[in-house]
C-alpha cells in the first residue's frame, strides 16, 4: 500500500502516521499538511525520520499539487480540516474552502487516478444535538454551527463521488478524541495547561453538555480498520466507551491537576452550544472495532504527558489566534518540536 495521509502533522493524523507506518504491508506513507497553527512536525517524533515517510507541505486545495501526489499512491486517508468550533464562528470562509473544497480537490484526483480506498474522517458533531437516544450512520444530519456544517457539507461531497462515479469513498465520524499532543485550544489540554499554571478554566452555563469521549488510538485504529475492510459508499461511527457532562470532566482534571473548583468560573452558554452528542458505533464493532483504551487511564496518561512536555505546548498558548504560516508549497520541512 502507498498511502496518502492530509493533516498527518495535526493531533489525530500525526498519531495515526505513527500507526499506520508499523503495518508491514505499507511500503509509503505521504503526508500531505499546511502546517497551519495546529500542525507541527514535532508531533509525529522519530516517524519523521522513517525512510518510508515522505513530508509534503502543501494546500489540499492546490490542484495541481493533489493531482500530482494522487498519482503516486493507492489509497489516501483524508485527516485535513480546520477543526475548532470557536474560530469557525469569526473565520467561516476558512473553514468552508479548507473542509469542503479541499475535499473535493482530493476526491476528484482520487477518482481520476483510480485509488483503492479514500477514507474521509469526519464528526460525530453533523449529527447535531440528541437529546436522547443515539446518531447511527443513516441519521439525519443536522449541524448547527459552522464547523459542523462545513464537515457535513465535505463528507456529503465525499460520498457523491461513490454515488456518481463509483470512487471507493468511506466517511468515519468519530466522537471527541483526547490523548497527548492534542493542541491546547480544545478542552481537555485547555483545562489542563490552565489548571497546572493554577489559572481558571471556564464552563459554560452550568457545565451540563455531555460529549463521548474516545482515545485517539482507538480512533486510529478504527480509521484503519475502515480503511482495511470498510465498504465503499459506507459510513461507520467511532466511539468511546465515557459520556460525560463537562462539568464531570472537569472534575476529573481538577482531581488529576491537583486543582479546587474555586479554578473554575461559569459563564453564560453560546449559541448552538449543543447539549448532547452520541452514536452508535455497532456497525463498525461487526467488522471487530473495539475500544481498548480505558478512559481514567487514558486521561491520567494524557495529563502526565502535558505536565511533562510543557516546551511543548506552552508556546501554543501565547496566542491561539495565531495566522496561518507562510509556507512553500511542494517542500519538505525539518521537524519542528514546539
Amino acid at each position: 500500500m502507498k498511502l496518502l495521509v492530509t493533516g498527518g502533522a495535526g493531533f489525530i493524523g500525526s498519531h495515526f502516521v505513527r500507526r499506520i507506518l508499523d503495518a508491514d504491508d505499507v511500503e509509503q506513507v505521504t503526508v500531505l499538511d499546511a502546517l497551519t497553527y495546529a500542525g507541527s512536525t514535532g508531533n509525529l517524533g522519530q516517524a519523521f525520520l522513517n525512510p518510508r515517510l515522505e513530508f509534503v507541505v502543501g494546500d489540499v486545495c492546490d490542484a495541481a499539487l493533489v493531482d500530482d501526489l494522487m498519482a503516486r499512491h493507492t489509497a489516501v486517508v483524508h485527516l485535513a480540516a480546520e477543526s475548532h468550533v470557536d474560530r469557525s464562528f469569526t473565520t467561516t470562509g476558512t473553514f468552508v474552502t479548507t473542509n469542503v473544497i479541499g475535499t473535493q480537490t482530493l476526491a476528484d484526483a482520487a477518482m481520476r487516478h483510480g485509488v483503492e480506498k479514500f477514507v474521509h474522517v469526519s464528526t460525530d458533531e453533523v449529527y447535531g444535538p440528541l437529546l436522547e437516544g443515539k446518531a447511527t450512520e443513516d441519521y439525519p444530519l443536522r449541524p448547527t454551527v459552522p464547523y459542523a456544517a462545513s464537515k457535513a457539507a465535505s463528507d456529503l461531497v465525499a460520498l457523491s463521488y461513490w454515488q456518481t462515479y463509483g470512487a471507493p469513498v468511506c466517511v468515519t465520524r468519530s466522537s471527541n478524541n483526547y490523548g497527548p499532543c492534542q493542541h491546547p485550544e480544545k478542552i481537555i489540554p485547555l483545562f489542563v495547561t490552565r489548571l497546572l499554571r493554577g489559572e481558571q478554566v471556564t464552563l459554560h452555563d452550568r457545565g451540563q453538555h455531555v460529549r463521548n469521549w474516545l482515545h485517539v488510538a482507538d480512533n486510529c485504529a478504527g480509521v484503519e480498520l475502515v480503511l482495511r475492510q470498510g465498504a465503499p459508499g459506507e459510513v461507520y461511527n467511532i466511539g468511546g466507551g465515557t459520556d460525560l457532562s463537562c462539568k464531570e470532566l472537569a472534575g476529573e482534571l481538577l482531581r488529576l491537576c491537583d486543582a479546587d473548583w474555586d479554578q473554575v468560573t461559569y459563564i453564560p452558554d453560546r449559541l448552538s452550544n449543543d447539549v448532547r452528542y452520541a452514536m452508535d458505533w455497532s456497525k463498525l464493532a461487526g467488522l471487530g472495532y473495539q475500544p481498548t483504551r480505558d478512559f481514567a487511564a487514558g486521561l491520567e496518561e494524557t495529563a502526565d504527558w502535558y505536565r511533562r512536555n510543557h516546551d511543548r505546548w506552552a508556546p501554543l498558548t501565547r496566542n491561539f489566534a495565531a495566522t496561518r504560516p507562510r509556507v512553500t508549497l511542494g517542500t519538505v520541512r525539518e521537524p519542528q518540536h514546539v
